[in-house]
């Protein structure tokens, strides 16, 4: 465990039990957010690689714009 981390559990065994279950609910709520996110990037690559091409193809045939962010 890192110092960090050690340290934010320190800090946090001195709050009261109620907020130490808040703490510990949505540190494991984001690690499983992580993990999902993870796995979906994982088993889209190929799609993502596929959707790159075809933008370079478009943009290279003349069929893209610049992007104005100016615009409204």
């Amino acid at each position: 465990m890192t110092q960090l981390l050690e340290k934010a559990f320190q800090e946090a065994s001195k709050l009261s039990d109620i907020q130490q279950n808040m703490i510990a609910r949505w540190l494991l709520d984001e690690l499983l957010a992580e993990k999902k996110w993870e796995s979906l990037f994982a088993n889209s690559e190929d799609v993502l690689a596929n959707l790159a091409d075809e933008a370079l193809k478009e943009h290279r045939a003349g069929k893209t714009t610049p992007l104005d962010l100016d615009a409204q």
